[in-house]
């Protein structure tokens, strides 16, 4: 081989070995692309997941300008791969030392160099790049006036000019000297870091040194300063960031709020990346009206067990307010506090333990603490434990529920029964060919002051069977079903609502009440189809007619308890259902006969782009089982001798993906009023805008208007929407305004919410001196920097659960 040659691979080997400040590392994380690619959630989700770091909107092709869009990116071909160098002239005076000159440009695998003038000792493996210095590789670039270094301590020095990009976090700067500490180290003198375009940062860090580490993905600034705009914004001796999408440790976005129920709040959180399968966040929190709370999260995933565990905790509330109502008690200096542990641990095969615990401090802490109606309206806590089994034909839990009212303007009393213990088994066990027979059972103690307790057993076998071809389906059902229950002594005290007044009849006769009856039910339908064309397009369309028939005769149970118990509002799905009441205590009687029909069009691809049902149920005897009313004992049990039920009407549509559509419509013959309706249509506004109407009525108990939307001004520019009205009460229950912008860096939100206190579906009018459920403001700043953490703000929680599509 020509000795030039052999020079020339020589140097060009050395040179890219190890270079000085740009070295990679042989275990590479996964890549983040540039321009931030994103899915698009899906119309008619419910709520979107949130959006990652969006690069797509910095400059097009904003990379130093020596970048070489057609060099490998495959960092693992470097031992193997051959060095193909150029350059103007080379020459050696003593085979060890090694002088290239003139445009000189090395390629191996994923790294390339070019520079004016390099020299290489084949003895000590020094090298020397001098002029125009350009380096690229698959993670990072780099250039400098010029690079010294050795390789086979994988060090080096650059000094002037020295301008740097790591392609995997997008983070860019400039530094006066940069070092080289070993293969994935790198240290930075009077340096600037970050990612905005190269030469545009609209925000960067400014410090004295900035270390690197490839192996945690993380930088550390010394000395730092943040600014925006070229305006120091705070300064830090310390300050951590990452350099890619991996979980690290680290401050995350501080959040500014005000609302009327706790003053102006600031908080900032801390997340800890402790382990790969465990972490925790801590929130310090100030309130201008109430003083220093912390809060935090920590979770955990181990081999047998995973959960979470929230806590929230105020020591000394400072706010002396005025409570809602009278039962409330006064929380000035009181210790204020909220946790929720939710835990899952496998026991041994086929068990499970489930836990899931929610504890407030007292009935005011959602009211005085929630910032948005989500909140400010939820009025139970709900806390269970339970040991969950299952097998093949099985399944079982064994454990109890419990609730807590944090509702302020009604008493404890409206606390559901506690179910300690609980106990549920299930089987259905196939045989023959179409046949199952099965059972569900369960057991169960209920607890609650000042009201009837007891225990009760509700068994419930059945035999049914599936025979069905392509185009129809016939299954028989019989079933019989057993309750009876063990009431605690002082039950002659009680009626159905608490305590009763002395020479007031109880309705419970006796201390083990029981009911049997059997359940008998038919359901069978036609699936017909044919092909159809729809504005132009193909499709196939179904008809399917269904009948269902359900007979179980009365059984008079106005001796029986109301522990869980109550009506369901009538909707679609309960046109086949068994019984029209939530839980145990009270089974209808039917002698009943549901008849339906669904069409759909289903496009080439077999998606459902229409569906429309239409039903009802005809009563061939009187509706006798109903619960009794509220506060009036049993005396006002009334018979419902109607013919048949509401008209249930269902449409949906999704002809494409830009809007969806969907209405339900409940109309009583009987009394010839509409019961339910409900109309909700979605729209896409270009890539991600969202325009969402709703209406929703239900007789006697609410009408709502609410419309919502996030509309793009610009590709940078967004405006977040949402108006609900209540026509009962003639009143805003909750509006939001605000306005986003998006730039290649940093993200900015600014919402205001206007909501009710204390909502649930209605606004009750309370009597005069009591302060009833007001209103309430909170504007909320939020201000991301990208590239500094991977977690969304408080502000996108918050829209997310407000406006359908979100994102």
């Amino acid at each position: 081989m020509p000795p030039r040659r052999l020079l020339a691979i020589a140097a060009s080997a050395a040179l890219l070995s190890s270079p000085a400040i740009y070295a990679g590392t042989g275990n590479k994380k996964p890549k983040a692309t540039l321009d931030g690619s994103e899915v698009v959630c899906p119309l008619g989700t419910f709520i979107c997941a949130p959006r990652p770091d969006n690069f797509a909107l910095c400059r097009p092709n904003g990379l130093l300008e020596f970048y070489d869009p057609f060099l490998s990116k495959d960092s693992s071909l470097r031992n193997t791969a051959k060095t193909f160098v150029w350059a103007d002239h080379v020459e050696s005076p003593d085979q060890t030392l090694y002088h290239l000159t003139g445009h000189v440009k090395t390629v191996r695998a994923d790294q390339e160099l070019h520079a004016d003038i390099a020299d290489y000792n084949s003895d000590t493996s020094d090298y020397d790049a001098r002029g125009n210095v350009h380096y690229q590789e698959a993670e990072h670039l780099l250039s400098a006036d010029h690079i010294t270094g050795n390789t086979n301590n994988s060090t080096g020095l650059a000094t002037g000019n020295v301008r740097f990009q790591m392609l995997d976090s997008h983070g860019n700067g400039t530094a006066v000297r940069a070092e080289q500490l070993d293969a994935n180290r790198n240290r930075y003198s009077v340096a600037t870091y970050s990612t905005c375009d190269i030469g545009r940062h609209i925000w960067e860090i400014r410090a004295k040194k900035i270390d690197t580490d490839e192996n945690t993905g993380r930088g550390v600034a010394h000395s730092a300063t943040m600014n925006m705009f070229g305006v120091p914004m705070f300064y830090s001796p310390y300050m951590s960031f990452p350099l890619n999408n991996d979980r690290q440790s680290g401050l995350l976005y501080p959040y500014f709020e005000h609302t009327g129920e706790a003053g102006y709040q600031f908080r900032i959180p801390y997340y800890f990346n402790l382990a790969p399968n465990y972490d925790a966040t801590l929130t310090p929190r100030y309130y201008t009206l109430r003083g220093s709370m912390l809060s935090g999260e920590v979770r955990y995933m181990f081999p047998k067990t995973s959960g979470s565990f929230a806590f929230e905790y105020l020591p000394n509330d400072q706010y002396n307010d005025q409570r809602i109502t009278p039962t409330s008690f006064d929380t000035q200096g009181s210790q204020r506090y909220l946790y929720k542990f939710v835990n899952s641990t496998s026991v041994w095969p086929g068990w499970s333990l489930g836990t899931n615990i929610s504890r407030a401090s007292d009935q005011n802490y959602l009211h005085d603490f929630g910032d948005d109606l989500f909140t400010v309206s939820t009025t139970l806590l709900y806390s269970s434990m339970y040991l969950y089994g299952a097998g093949n034909w099985w399944s079982a839990q064994v454990g109890g529920d419990i609730w807590q009212n944090v509702e302020p303007s009604v008493p404890n009393s409206v606390e559901p029964y506690r179910r300690l213990p609980r106990a549920a088994f299930n089987m259905d066990i196939p045989f023959w060919r179409w046949y199952d027979v099965g059972m569900t059972s369960e057991a169960v103690a209920f607890h609650k002051p000042d009201s009837v307790e007891g225990s009760r057993l509700d068994l419930y076998p059945y035999v049914d069977a599936d025979f069905q071809g392509a185009a129809w389906f016939f299954r028989p059902k019989l079933a019989y079903r057993y309750t009876q229950y063990s009431l605690d002594s002082g039950y002659q005290g009680y009626g159905f609502y608490g305590p009763i007044s002395a020479g007031t009849p109880s309705p419970y006769t006796e201390s083990n009440p029981s009911r049997s009856l059997p359940i008998v039910s038919l359901d069978q339908g036609l699936i017909f189809e044919r092909s159809t064309s729809l504005f132009g397009s193909n499709y196939t369309q179904t008809l399917e007619p269904r009948l269902y028939y359900l007979y179980v005769p009365y059984r008079n149970q106005n001796n029986l308890p109301l522990f869980d118990t109550n009506t369901m509002d009538f909707d679609d799905w309960m046109l086949f259902a068994p019984n029209q009441f939530s839980g145990s205590d009270r089974q209808m009687n039917a002698n009943n006969l549901t008849a339906a029909v669904t069409t759909r069009f289903l496009d080439d691809g077999g998606v459902e782009r229409i569906s429309a049902t239409f039903g009802q149920i005809r009563y061939f005897t009187p509706q006798k089982v109903q619960v009794p009313c509220s506060g009036t004992g049993y005396s006002c049990t009334a018979i419902t001798n109607w013919a048949g039920s509401d008209y249930v009407a269902e449409l949906s549509s999704q002809l494409n993906d830009q809007w969806t559509m969907s209405t339900e419509y409940l109309w009583n013959p009987n009394t010839r009023k509409t019961e339910l309706g409900t109309f909700t249509v979605q729209r896409r506004l270009g890539f991600d805008g969202i325009l969402n109407f709703s209406y929703r009525f239900r007789e006697g108990l609410l009408e709502q208007y609410d419309v919502s939307a996030v509309y793009p001004l610009t590709a940078r520019w967004r405006l977040i929407g949402d108006w609900t009205y209540s026509v009962m009460d003639k009143r805003t229950v909750e509006a939001v305004a605000g306005v986003q912008y998006e730039g290649c860096c940093v993200k900015m939100s600014v919402v205001a919410r206007h909501y009710v206190n204390g909502y649930d579906g209605v606004i009750t009018t309370l009597p005069a001196g009591q302060i009833g459920p007001g209103s309430d403001t909170a504007v909320m700043f939020e201000l991301e920097f990208k590239g500094m953490g991977a977690l969304s703000g408080q502000t996108d929680n918050i829209l997310r659960r407000d406006i359908l599509g979100y994102q």
